[in-house]
């Protein structure tokens, strides 16, 4: 492993899980996109830092936990192209449908949303912008964070044990390339960071794991109903865990 190819890694990484712009790439293989997804967390701390200081903008301006909220989600929507709200609501119709898996994916791939998933973005959506609030001027830190365990959550679905539900797209590109001990190592790396910003026991202990658990449930779930893991669910599993992460951290991070 050279450091180009971890370089050439991480802008496959950007490119997949946002809008920033990046240098052209060599071909993408199990190998490249494995490393990526290894990558993963470190895109999201990047996504939740410009999120967090345009909610520490608008907090200094006097607007108020919940319009600084909407403004911060409403980035990170803006970063993603809100694919991974879209993975979220196409998810959320695919298992509510209650169909087999064939219809159920077929359901996902259409281009509308239906109820289930238009009450889902708005249930998971409205507890972001909340728990935001909540977090208030400690947001620079705690968001990172929080976003950086919804990409963590995408790591480890892209371990082994699990594998693409379609032949094709984001969940067949990456399904299967992570190692455990790189999954390890991002977790370890985002444990580190999260002592760091929140110099806080209890909430390191709560945040980032009760985000993974949340982000697990969906997956077990998904993979059962499913067969496997697709684009979708691995935006879905971002925004759970995101959502889950910035809940525990409100716990204690409460606007005085």
């Amino acid at each position: 492993m050279t450091l180009r190819n971890w370089i050439g890694a991480w802008w496959l990484a950007v490119s997949l899980l946002s809008v920033l712009p990046v240098p052209r790439h060599a071909p993408v293989d199990a190998r490249v996109a494995g490393r990526a997804m290894v990558l993963a967390p470190l895109v999201g701390v990047l996504l939740g830092v410009v999120a967090a200081l345009v909610f520490q903008g608008a907090w200094w301006l006097g607007l108020g936990g919940t319009t600084s909220g909407l403004l911060a989600i409403g980035t990170l929507a803006a970063l993603t192209r809100a694919l991974h709200l879209d993975g979220l609501a196409d998810l959320a119709d695919g298992l509510g449908s209650r169909k087999a898996a064939p219809e159920a994916l077929a359901i996902m791939k259409r281009s509308d949303v239906g109820p289930f998933g238009v009450v889902t973005l708005i249930f998971c959506v409205g507890l972001q912008v909340s728990a935001l609030g909540q977090v208030g001027p400690h947001v620079l830190w705690a968001l990172p964070v929080a976003v950086a365990t919804g990409r963590l959550a995408v790591t480890w679905a892209c371990t082994p044990r699990f594998r693409a539900a379609r032949e094709e797209g984001l969940g067949s590109l990456v399904a299967g390339t992570v190692r455990v001990p790189g999954a390890l190592a991002s977790t370890g790396t985002l444990a580190i960071v999260a002592m760091i910003a929140f110099r806080d026991v209890p909430v390191l202990v709560s945040a980032v794991p009760i985000g993974l658990a949340a982000a697990w449930v969906i997956l077990a779930t998904a993979v059962r109903r499913l067969g496997g893991i697709t684009g979708d669910v691995l935006g879905a599993l971002a925004e759970v865990a995101t959502a889950a992460c910035l809940l525990a951290s409100a716990v204690t991070f409460t606007d005085p």
